[in-house]
């Protein structure tokens, strides 16, 4: 089994470095591993074999050995999420993670039933994502912003891609090209009151399109929305 943890701070092949006392739980009571086991350790500079060199109950050292993979370009996807209940939401991060996003934007509109997200789980969930996913940098969590603010203060070299029930376009090629980051914006379990979808379409960098003919839960839509805009960017 190869077990891959993320170290944000810097790592130099050679070098020793005692783990957090999280990563030490993990690596004595969760996977029982033993003096001489090996290891991954990765962050946004790459990824490196590792092993360990001494372990007790509470202290864990590790020898960084050798580097087996290089950094790669970040993506340029985001998605902005307007806040649903705890199980729906943990799915959003897990998934949003795994397919490749790089920013997550919580966002509180006039529909939105919650307030207030766990930002220390929150990063605890996508890190864990990045960790089974095979990826090296956890997606940026924001902190939470009202939409008027969201919209308001959107850069306008982006593109803010409206996953939008009413709308009858679909997103193409042309759409997604020559920006400096895309952005989709996914609404609440109600949907966006009509003023706020008003504002949403005035906004300069906006693409409202459709995911849909039917009615998607949030975090069926974040997939559905993440998984169209890869997709168009593979394979075009």
């Amino acid at each position: 089994m190869n077990i891959r943890l993320y170290h944000p701070d810097s790592i130099l092949e050679n070098n020793t470095s005692l783990l957090s006392k999280e990563h030490t739980h993990y690596v004595v009571n969760v996977m029982r591993l033993k003096r001489g086991s090996k290891l991954n350790f990765f962050n946004k500079n790459g990824e490196w074999k590792s092993e360990i060199i001494f372990l007790n109950k509470d202290r864990v050292e590790v020898r960084f050995l050798e580097k087996i993979k290089e950094a790669v370009n970040l993506s340029k996807t985001e998605i902005a999420i307007c806040l649903v209940k705890k199980n729906p939401m943990d799915t959003i991060l897990q998934k949003a993670t795994e397919l490749g996003i790089s920013k997550i934007i919580p966002i509180v509109s006039e529909r939105t039933e919650v307030k207030e997200l766990n930002i220390d789980r929150a990063k605890k969930i996508v890190i864990e994502a990045t960790e089974q996913s095979n990826q090296l940098v956890p997606p940026k969590i924001t902190d939470i912003i009202k939409l008027k603010d969201f919209l308001k203060n959107f850069d306008e070299n982006s593109k803010l891609l409206f996953a939008d029930v009413n709308s009858k376009d679909y997103l193409k090629n042309e759409d997604l090209k020559n920006f400096k980051s895309l952005c989709i914006l996914i609404g609440p379990e109600g949907d966006f009151s009509p003023a706020e979808r008003e504002n949403i379409l005035q906004n300069r960098a906006v693409k409202p399109f459709t995911l849909s003919r039917h009615i998607l839960r949030s975090d069926t839509a974040v997939i559905s929305a993440i998984s169209l805009v890869n997709f168009i960017n593979n394979f075009n």
